[in-house]
């Protein structure tokens, strides 16, 4: 009989043994879809439908040069993108994750072993006999009936996906905490702009003070108290510095630089994608890539209860061993001859102490813990979305009242000093309309901000960052 049928029977007779015993085991070769269970996961699946159909418009979709076009801006990103450490070990793990399949779809393959040996025997002083020479190879491989390599190999093509999702958050994290520190020293440097043409008109106002004090109209405690009001303004300079200072090592760190001191204009603007609307449509959260993974991780865990599951059911391991040898038992003779054997194995597994039936049961609870964070993650993404959106929408309302009641200050100012020169206006007066404008106006900088901040949280929160 040879070779080829004798192959041909054990591949037949191992077909037998798993039609017998796979029929009960269908689940274990299924491939994992998203569970239709509840309404979130349902949601969930005909929003990632959605998202993958959508257009190049969606604000998830922008690249996020045409998101953040101020070319200043634009040169950071590109360098923390470049010299970032968490994303450049991001990357390493994806090749991790790579590597690992490669070896996951290698396993499919039999292992071939070539361990050539000779030899001669030495006793009372002189060599007994002669030369012996063995050229063994063994080949092995590992049939998968019951799906435990496809189960690992799927495995490990999801955590390559996860990888991916998890180096598109660390994109995406880097590029918003690069615009919003950008954006936050822009604030910076127009308060302190501010502050410092403030405290130059609070001068001023002190002298006027002062010398209506010399013509007898106002008392020392005026004088005292609009010194007062300029230190004030003077102590918030060292304060909005140190912040400023702290930013610039924000950036620095950033972007995987010595610190450094960034030159920023405080008149940066941010323009608002055309894209942002009221509502949250769900397919902006199936982008997202902390969802994407939270739902590979499932995939995964369900992978491993496929795994457990076939550790309940035979092995069968086809193996070859053949060569070449001079040597026959206790002859030798040459030339040597060509041996082989062919044989097949099939071991089941009857009682291992309880370890599979622990394994299958410890793999069913990790199933139902990832699917507990797959919701509560696209439950926490609907929420960070809905107050970026919210901070937004609210931010630009604020805006329009605190425009109006900084040009309503600006003329009690004006209309306080004019009373207080030429009538019988109070210095009291005339402190509480300053320090109520600089407050107007520093709170006015402070809602620019919290707006740039919302669409970029926003844009972040939605999975962008290509």
């Amino acid at each position: 009989m040879n070779i080829k049928k004798i192959s041909y029977k054990i591949l037949v007779g191992a077909t037998v043994v798993a039609l017998a015993v796979g029929s009960t085991s269908c689940n274990i070769y299924k491939k994992y879809e998203t569970p239709q269970n509840t309404a979130i996961t349902k949601a969930y699946t005909e929003a990632r439908e959605a998202a993958a159909a959508g257009d190049s418009t969606q604000l998830g979709n922008l690249l996020w040069e045409d998101v953040f076009t101020d070319p200043v801006l634009a040169d950071l990103i590109r360098r923390a993108l470049a010299n970032n450490t968490d994303l450049s070990t991001a990357r390493h793990n994806v090749d991790l994750a790579r590597t690992t399949l490669k070896g996951a779809k290698l396993a499919y393959l039999p292992s071939v072993a070539l361990a050539p040996q000779g030899g001669r025997a030495y006793a009372a002083g002189d060599w007994v006999g002669g030369w012996t020479y063995t050229i063994p190879a063994s080949v092995s491989w590992e049939v998968d009936i019951f799906g435990k390599l496809l189960n690992s190999k799927r495995s490990a093509a999801v955590a390559v996906e996860r990888s991916e999702a998890y180096a598109q958050a660390a994109r995406s994290q880097i590029i918003a905490a690069v615009a919003n520190t950008y954006y936050s020293i822009s604030a910076i440097e127009a308060q302190l702009a501010l502050a410092r043409s403030t405290a130059r008109l609070w001068a001023q106002s002190m002298q006027t003070m002062r010398d209506l004090k010399e013509a007898g109209r106002l008392t020392e405690a005026a004088v005292v108290q609009s010194d007062a009001n300029y230190q004030s303004v003077l102590a918030t300079i060292p304060s909005l510095e140190t912040t400023r200072t702290q930013l610039d090592n924000t950036m620095s760190l950033l972007i995987n630089e010595m610190p450094q001191h960034f030159d920023i204009s405080p008149d940066a603007v941010l323009n608002v994608p055309a894209a942002i609307s009221e509502g949250v449509p769900l397919q902006w959260l199936a982008m997202r890539p902390d969802v994407y993974s939270a739902e590979r991780n499932l995939a995964i865990a369900y992978y491993s209860t496929n795994s457990a599951r076939a550790a309940f059911y035979p092995n069968l391991t086809l193996s070859f061993n053949g060569g070449f040898t001079n040597s026959l038992g206790d002859m030798i003779i040459n030339p040597g001859k060509w041996f082989f054997n062919l044989a097949g194995q099939l071991a089941a597994p009857l009682f291992s102490r309880g370890r599979n039936i622990a394994n299958l049961e410890a793999a069913k609870i990790n199933q139902k813990i990832a699917m507990n964070n797959f919701e509560r993650t696209v439950l926490s993404a609907a929420g960070e979305v809905s107050n970026a959106m919210t901070v937004y929408t609210k931010s630009g309302e604020r805006l329009k009242y605190l425009d109006v009641q900084v040009e309503d200050l600006q003329k009690s100012v004006e209309y306080t000093n004019d009373l207080l020169v030429y009538a019988n206006g109070t210095y009291l007066e005339v402190l509480t309309a300053q320090q109520s404008l600089l407050s107007a106006q520093m709170n006015r900088i402070s809602c620019d901000l919290d707006r740039a901040q919302a669409v970029i949280n926003l844009y972040q929160a939605v999975g962008g960052g290509r």
